[in-house]
């Protein structure tokens, strides 16, 4: 036993030996096979693939944001990548990864994009880089299927490793499971530690790849990128601000900004801002989106940035990354738009007022010719004479017309074309139009006529003197070009709601027609088309651009359609109010009116002031032939000197004259305190627009009588304004306190002037406009002073017109000390402003309802 223990355990101890040697050769021998094939080799392999496949994307990706790719290196790149891939693919020592569908899957599909992307990489170098964005798409798509297949071929091998350990583990159990588990712990740490390894090397990537195109963006930019720390000391100075402000980044860096780039006049506001920013104070730039400031070149030049500020975090320090743009020749170029705006403002102006000055030179030599014919007519002619006096008649007044038509066009551009609201019967209009317009087209042979399409509408709310003339220019066109035909005007409703509708009005002829290739352009100015009559048609061609105008004012659109030949048919769209019958209506046909006016039955003592010899003269015949005394003033100074001395019981006031105007005389005459301080004063002018009208009532004048001399005008000025200066019934309930502070025949002068409806929209208009001159007085008492004066002499005329005497005064004295730079008598005359316009509101409200 002794011996058998001794040699048992030998034996045992042997064959153990032999077993462990064996095991151990077997052992050694499967370890040798794992780890020059199996093992290291394979798991290195498919590791190396994946850096390799790292590597590739990064030069990819490096040469996509590359002012210069290099791509010798994506093609070197690609090329050991590719190589690798094929090993896996060729390899007899990888041949068993085939056998795992996940791993064979992703190395096909691997295969498959590499081969695809080799026609690219052997590409010419353009094409290439013309095509790095698809390849790294591309290359972005195999990250996930390369994890796979190193994965899957790990796990794979794992296993034949764990099959060979399994036999090994037979013979030495123990020994066996220990390694296996030394070898699986130290396969899980390297499987772990190579895939922390991968994420920190991704993360390393993507890092580097961030910053490099954050410095990119930086270095490329167009707008200047400043950082400072809280005290503005310069952190970084990018290329472009060193275009813009003229220093190197090396001499920005470390200064502070406000010494190098801040303005002298700025820099006490910089400064008050950082400190306020240092206490926890708000923040008026930073984060506050863009602000247009100045800045300071290098060279001391002062010039415009828009500049955004935004707060940031580096390393627990706060810091400020400014993005800074010279908007210099944007500045530039929008001064010289609003200078080539005032220009052409300055021109729209000029023109407005060369018509003003044309219109006034050319209707009164006009003014001339029909006065004197006017006055030839009542004398003795023969039958030539009479015929020759009618002709140059219908000629002045042609031209008459004319210069009207030029005169609504400057008014429509200028913006003045004004629209009244006022109730129209459409039948009785189109019936006054045809019958008006009856005569000429007889006199061509042609026949005119009017009806409703459907269902009429009479009644609704129009301008009722510019719808007709828009009409009267499309019927007068009609038939100046149709001759032995027909004229037809139809008026068709084609849509309606509760409180408006669509009317279409269309004027046919049977006329000469329009080439299709000409209707485009004949709502044009100064368009005329010389057809078949050989020119026998004349006119200015200013009618359908007019007509035009009218209708685009009143919210509706024209067209035309026409055959040459065959004649045309214009249609006219406007949106018009329905409205009823007026309450005066009446069914009765009222008793027809002379068309003249009456002569007057007492003679008056008339004062003519007119720098104008032939106007002198006309206004002198018809006033002589209607019985009154007549005295000529040739400019305002003497007509000023001519008041003093003589009483006149109406006085015709021309406007624009040598050495004193007619505004200025009228003025002088009211205050004089003389025999004439309360005689009627009547512009006499041809200028007619309703603002200018406006203008002379506030001035003192009493009416307006427009050139050329109208016979039945000047008698109905002289029934008007013969017994006096016109004064309103005062109603007995109306207190003092309203005459005193409303000039009831001012209001009354106004109202008969523009109409109750204009005169409720004029009020309107002022009234909003006194409560927001009060309004503003009040909020700015320290206000410039010649602000207050432009904003008091805005209001005073509007506030004349109206006839609020005391106001106007008190708004006068406020123009005149804030001229004379005198703030305690602004002070004052603002108060007396307030107290007066909350007197006078109610007084006029109280006359209203009287």
């Amino acid at each position: 036993m002794r011996f058998f223990g001794p040699l048992s355990v030998m034996a045992i101890l042997a064959m153990a030996l032999l077993g462990i040697v064996m095991l151990g050769l077997d052992v050694a021998k499967d370890m040798k096979l794992l780890q020059t094939a199996s093992s290291d080799n394979v798991q290195w392999t498919l590791s190396q693939a994946e850096v390799e496949y790292l590597e590739y994307d990064k030069a990819v990706d490096d040469a996509l944001v590359a002012a210069t790719p290099d791509l010798a290196l994506v093609r070197r790149q690609f090329d050991i990548f590719y190589s690798r891939i094929s090993t896996l693919n060729k390899g007899e020592l990888y041949r068993g990864l085939k056998n795992v569908p996940e791993a064979a899957s992703a190395l096909a599909k691997v295969s498959a994009t590499l081969e695809k992307s080799v026609a690219l990489i052997d590409a010419p170098d353009a094409e290439l880089a013309a095509q790095l964005a698809v390849l790294d798409l591309e290359s972005d798509q195999l990250h996930e299927t390369l994890r796979r297949l190193s994965t899957s071929g790990l796990r794979y091998f794992a296993t034949q490793a764990d099959s060979r350990r399994a036999g090994i583990s037979e013979t030495l159990s123990r020994l066996a499971i220990v390694t296996a588990l030394l070898i699986s712990a130290l396969i899980i740490l390297a499987v772990h530690s190579n895939r922390v390894s991968r994420q920190s090397l991704r993360r390393r990537d993507q890092v580097q790849q961030t910053s490099a195109r954050l410095q990119t963006v930086i270095a490329t930019s167009l707008d200047a990128v400043i950082v400072t720390d809280k005290t503005g000391k310069i952190l970084e100075f990018n290329g472009s601000a060193e275009r813009i402000f003229g220093y190197d980044r090396d001499e920005a860096l470390g200064q502070d900004i406000a010494e190098l780039l801040v303005p002298d006049h700025l820099r006490e506001a910089h400064l008050a801002g950082m400190q306020r920013m240092a206490e926890g104070g708000a923040l008026h730039v930073v984060g506050k989106g863009l602000v247009r400031l100045e800045s300071k070149r290098a060279t001391g030049e002062i010039f415009p940035i828009e500049m955004s500020i935004q707060a940031a975090k580096q390393n627990e320090e706060e810091i400020f990354v400014a993005f800074i743009r010279d908007i210099s020749e944007r500045v530039s170029a929008e001064r010289e738009l609003v200078e080539a705006r005032d220009r052409a403002l300055a021109g729209e102006r000029a023109k407005a007022n060369f018509l003003a000055v044309m219109s006034h030179e050319i209707r009164t030599p006009l003014n001339g010719l029909l006065g004197n014919l006017t006055l030839m007519k009542d004398t003795a002619l023969d039958q030539r004479q009479g015929e020759l006096a009618r002709r140059m008649d219908m000629s002045g007044r042609l031209l008459m017309n004319h210069v009207n038509d030029v005169l609504d066009i400057a008014k429509y551009e200028a913006g003045k074309l004004r629209l009244l609201e006022e109730p129209v019967n459409l039948s009785d209009m189109l019936q006054d139009l045809a019958d008006a317009q009856s005569t000429d087209a007889a006199a061509v042979g042609t026949t005119l006529s009017w009806h409703w399409v459907g269902a009429a509408q009479d009644w609704v709310c129009s301008d009722r003197a510019r719808l007709e003339q828009l009409l009267i220019n499309l019927v007068g066109n009609a038939i100046k070009f149709t001759r032995q035909g027909r004229v037809s005007m139809e008026a068709e409703v084609v849509a309606r709601d509760a409180t408006t509708a669509m009317l279409e009005f269309r004027v046919s002829d049977t006329g000469i027609g329009i080439a299709a290739e000409d209707v485009d352009r004949i709502f044009g100015d100064f368009e005329t088309l010389d057809a078949s009559y050989g020119r026998s048609v004349g006119g200015t061609g200013l009618g359908l651009g007019i007509a035009r105008r009218i209708t685009t004012a009143m919210g509706g659109e024209i067209g035309a359609e026409s055959v040459l030949g065959a004649g045309s048919v214009f249609r006219v769209r406007l949106p018009l109010k329905i409205t009823q019958a007026p309450a005066a209506e009446v069914a009765v046909q009222p008793v027809p009116q002379a068309t003249t006016a009456p002569r007057p039955q007492s003679a008056l003592s008339i004062l003519v002031v007119e720098d104008n010899e032939v106007n002198r003269h006309i206004a002198r015949e018809l006033l002589q032939r209607d019985g009154h005394r007549v005295t000529e003033a040739h400019d305002g100074a003497q007509a000023v000197a001519r008041s003093v001395v003589e009483s006149f019981d109406l006085i015709l006031m021309d406007i624009s004259m040598p050495v004193m105007d007619g505004r200025q005389a009228t003025q002088a005459i009211r205050l004089g305190g003389g025999v004439n301080a309360e005689t009627p004063i009547i512009a006499f002018t041809a200028n007619v627009m309703p603002e200018e009208v406006a203008g002379f009532l506030a001035g003192g004048m009493d009416g307006s009588l427009s050139k050329p001399i109208s016979v039945d005008a000047l008698r109905r000025i002289i029934k008007d304004f013969g017994q006096g200066r016109p004064a309103a019934p005062v109603a007995a309930e109306v207190p003092m306190t309203a005459i005193k502070l409303v000039d009831q025949t001012r209001v009354a002068e106004t109202l008969d002037l523009i109409g109750q409806e204009n005169f409720d929209k004029l009020f309107g208009r002022f009234e909003a406009e006194m409560d927001g001159l009060i309004d503003w007085l009040r909020q700015n008492p320290t206000a410039e002073l010649a602000e207050v004066d432009q904003r008091c002499h805005k209001i005073a005329s509007s506030a004349g017109t109206f006839g609020a005497a005391e106001l106007r005064a008190a708004l006068v004295r406020a123009e005149a000390a804030a001229r004379a730079r005198n703030r305690a008598e602004v002070d004052l005359a603002v108060q007396q402003i307030a107290v007066l316009w909350a007197e006078t509101l109610p007084a006029f409200r109280r006359l209203a309802q009287a």
